[in-house]
């Protein structure tokens, strides 16, 4: 499957990307409205900003494809993660500020959404259980540490400017108290970055369901606000939306991650 990477690591921490991608296979060319708008919504820059961890012994799982064809952070049943709130769907229907993604009339329907679960889905989460497997046979305990991060104002989905650091663990569900701290600790050990601990965005389906802490498997999201390692302007369009990456513009918050992930380290 050349649309998933696993960089395979032999410390008990996983790292999930499950939204930096960018591809748009073949069979979806042309099914939305814009390969702009398609990939709008992307987690940018995730891969350069963990690029470090691979080398420090950290498994890393993630896709090339956009989230625009299926979301696998998502419920597959299609319930919201967030009911009450905006969001999008397993199969998103809209940009995160409410665009079209396709031709009215045009969206996928139940058959072509199950296709999608099949092809995309299935083996992102297979591939997790696969390596926390492997990794429990050398560890008491895993981490799975999921890497996001989002526009820092999107008035659809949040109100006011969202935090640097947006730490979810489904209000400690999903992985144990002192994880939670030491990773929250780190996060506020520099007066300029700002951060929430099960805010607006407590965890997504990959921490709520892989997250089994009485077995062993501790699993937090870290949700970034962009502007914390890139320079956001302040409404997205195609000549201005990603902002290059940067690496010095980057490298206080990408400090902070490093000095994160090295925490979870044994």
């Amino acid at each position: 499957m050349n649309w998933l990477t696993i960089k395979r690591g032999t410390a008990p921490l996983i790292l999930s990307i499950p939204h930096a991608g960018t591809d748009i296979p073949a069979p979806y060319e042309n099914v939305f409205v814009s390969p702009w708008a398609a990939r709008k919504d992307a987690d940018w820059w995730l891969p350069e900003l963990y690029g470090f961890a691979n080398a420090l012994g950290a498994t890393i799982i993630s896709t090339s494809i956009s989230r625009s064809i299926i979301d696998v952070n998502r419920d597959p049943s299609g319930s919201s993660l967030y009911p009450g709130q905006a969001t999008t769907a397993l199969c998103p229907l809209t940009t995160f500020d409410g665009e079209p993604l396709y031709p009215a009339g045009q969206e996928p329907e139940i058959d072509e959404i199950r296709s999608r679960r099949a092809r995309y889905f299935g083996p992102y989460h297979e591939a997790i259980e696969d390596e926390i497997a492997r990794l429990k046979l050398q560890h008491e305990s895993v981490i799975l540490y999921d890497c996001h991060s989002i526009r820092s104002v999107i008035p659809r989905l949040f109100p006011d400017t969202l935090p640097h650091f947006n730490i979810g663990t489904n209000d400690g569900a999903a992985c144990g108290a002192a994880i939670a701290e030491r990773v929250t600790k780190i996060c506020r050990t520099d007066p300029k970055f700002t951060s929430v601990v099960n805010g607006r965005f407590k965890g997504g389906w990959i921490t709520r369901h892989h997250g089994r802490p009485e077995q062993g498997v501790h699993a937090i999201q870290m949700e970034l606000a962009c502007r914390g390692y890139m320079k956001e302007p302040e409404a997205p369009a195609p000549d201005n939306w990603p902002s290059p990456y940067d690496e010095d513009y980057a490298a206080p918050l990408r400090q902070r991650l490093q000095n994160i992930i090295e925490s979870l380290l044994p």
